[in-house]
């Protein structure tokens, strides 16, 4: 008897998807799909970070990977329930291939597939020894020989890098280049990490004193070891600090600290680097195969430059070497810039004693840290969200399951949710000046961070300081230049100052590959991050996904990872997969890799 169940219909569905896959038709495949559907792959069948928006494209990368990729099964996870409602049927999915095995996720509209996530999670004879795998650790019997783990570990660290060379590079240690290493750790693949701070954990201890997360802790796990469930909410940056320098060593990462990258060069004949270090004062040369540019999910301070600042008497600082306010009590300071930064280090100087004027030079998206969390991540990361059943890994893929194209529409009636909630709040910041945006399309917070990284502040308590005018507000206003004493503004306003603080983001990720290698290989790469989404500062083409982040580039071994810790810990997994694959010598396919449309 026909099932007309929800499952039923979506289990039928996946069953005709199936055969098609399996039978590498790509015709078949694509018609499964709605004219404008949407199939996201995450390494299972793009060896890629791929988006194929609407049949055509659907068609193209079937066609072009079904014989390399050779699947084997595509199955509704039967351990999952499935969902329905507003027409579109939703389930959990189980695949595999060839050469792995995945997850995936899908939503049906009209009897056809809407949204389709493939994702690779394990490589088949390369599974990570956990769980049932997980290693004896005591070795029983009797060896004269033997070394204790203590002896293995100190001669693999000794060796590596000397006798012994990496195969992946990673450079950059904080949580991005920190949960890749513990990915390929637990993969086997030799890795090494380099950061110039003293200790892990020190790219957070050294930031301003009042630095918290503003992401609540159930977004923020890292991979293996989550979070304590008496963990605060909001963690203070020094705890992050802590709990990083602790997972190094518990998940055993080859981690060189007080390290400098200096120069980097490709061999194209013998397909591997030449990178020189500055290792605590000795140069060091490694010949890695893969180098990670882990360097966050910016590149360098952007420091903007004005008339007069040789000759400002006062302090000159970009937010990342602000130290917090402690110096400055009954100091004037001028604050250039609007968002997170800006606030945090605006309120933890009034509350120091300073007298503090913020320069808002154009619009800034607000969203109280509350209505973020209870209004949009509280349906996937939260206690009531894990009382539920969604963990940590499910509320990633749900989250990945959308495509960027559409992914908008599920945010702005969200926003239009907190702009509501929070209509007072919102109506006291226009009052006293300051200028509101929501995003070119009103979706708020994540669109805004994905298409270009900025230009938001997730109020936890500076915004009630701006409106009674406590930190004193220029809003619409430029700088025109400074003076010995002060900051002028482009409408003459006089600002008098002893420090400034350039809280003004920072420059792409590409720069520090310009930096480090050549302009040239720069260029060659294109841009990072952003989504070609021709809104404000993410101009077009549509690429559909971040650029050139955690996939393959135009260079070949060369790989960019960063973003929160949300990010760190999700694409750290198909990042780590796609290394491992080279590092044994798997076939690698890769679909989609075209030259950037805009060079850095």
């Amino acid at each position: 008897m026909l099932d007309t169940t929800p499952r039923g219909q979506l289990a039928a569905l996946v069953a005709d998807l199936e055969r098609a896959l399996v039978a590498q038709d790509a015709d078949a495949v694509a018609d499964l799909f709605l004219e404008t559907g949407f199939w996201r792959d995450l390494a299972a069948f793009t060896w890629n970070l791929k988006t194929c928006e609407g049949r055509p494209q659907i068609r193209a990368m079937a066609a072009a990977q079904l014989p390399a990729v050779a699947p084997q099964a595509l199955v509704l996870d039967p351990a999952e329930e499935v969902s329905e409602a507003d027409g579109v049927t939703e389930g959990w999915l189980r695949l595999e291939t060839a050469q792995g095995r995945g997850v995936g996720y899908i939503r049906m509209k009209g009897g056809r597939i809407w949204t389709l996530l493939t994702t690779l999670h394990e490589l088949k004879g390369h599974e990570e020894p956990r769980k049932l795998r997980r290693p004896m650790g005591a070795e029983h019997g009797h060896d004269p020989e033997r070394l204790s783990w203590k002896e293995k570990r100190e001669e693999e660290a000794t060796r590596l890098g000397y006798q012994d060379q990496p195969y992946v590079l990673v450079i950059g240690g904080g949580q991005g280049g920190i949960a890749l290493g513990a990915r390929l750790r637990q993969l086997g693949v030799p890795a090494i990490i380099v950061d110039a701070h003293e200790r892990p954990g020190d790219q957070w201890r050294k930031r301003y004193k009042s630095l918290c997360l503003h992401d609540p802790v159930w977004y923020d796990h890292l991979p293996y070891i989550p979070f304590p469930d008496n963990w605060p909410v909001f963690a203070p940056k020094d705890k992050i600090g802590d709990w990083l320098e602790m997972y190094t060593r518990v998940m055993e990462l080859n981690y060189w600290s007080s390290t400098r990258a200096t120069s980097a060069r490709y061999d194209e004949a013998t397909g591997e680097w030449t990178v020189t270090l500055d290792r605590n004062g000795e140069e060091v040369v490694l010949h890695p195969k893969q180098l990670v540019l882990a360097t966050g999910m910016s590149g360098k301070p952007n420091v903007p430059v004005f008339p007069g600042q040789d000759i400002f008497a006062g302090e000159q600082q970009h937010s990342s070497q602000h130290p917090g306010p402690d110096a400055y009590r009954g100091k004037k300071v001028v604050v250039i810039g609007a968002n997170n930064s800006a606030h945090d280090i605006c309120a933890a100087l009034w509350e120091n004693g300073a007298d503090v004027t913020m320069v808002q030079r154009s619009s800034t998206h607000i969203v109280k840290s509350d209505s973020l969390r209870e209004v949009c991540l509280g349906g996937l990361y939260s206690e009531e969200a894990l009382a539920n059943g969604i963990t940590t890994d499910k509320a990633d893929m749900i989250f990945a399951s959308i495509p960027y194209r559409i992914m908008h529409e599920f945010h702005v009636p969200q926003y239009d949710q907190i702009k509501e909630r929070d209509a007072e709040f919102y109506d006291a910041l226009r009052a006293a000046g300051f200028l509101l945006d929501f995003g070119d399309d009103e979706s708020g917070l994540f669109m805004k961070y994905l298409r270009r990284g900025s230009g938001y502040y997730i109020d936890v308590g500076a915004c009630d300081l701006v409106i009674d005018g406590s930190i004193k507000l220029q809003s619409g206003k430029g700088v025109s230049h400074l003076t010995r004493d002060a900051v002028v503004l482009d409408d003459g306003t006089e600002l008098p100052a002893d420090l400034v603080v350039y809280a003004t983001g920072y420059g792409s990720m590409n720069g520090w590959a310009a930096d480090l290698i050549s302009p040239e290989v720069a260029d060659k790469v294109g841009k990072c991050w952003g989504l070609g989404s021709e809104t404000t500062k993410d101009p077009g083409p549509w690429e559909g996904e971040q650029r050139n982040m955690w996939k393959p580039t135009m260079q070949e071994g060369l790989w960019f990872h960063g973003g929160n810790l949300h990010q760190s810990r999700h694409y750290s997994r198909y990042l780590s997969l796609q290394l491992k694959a080279r590092y044994e010598g798997l076939e690698t396919p890769v679909w989609g890799l075209e030259p950037p449309h805009h060079a850095s």
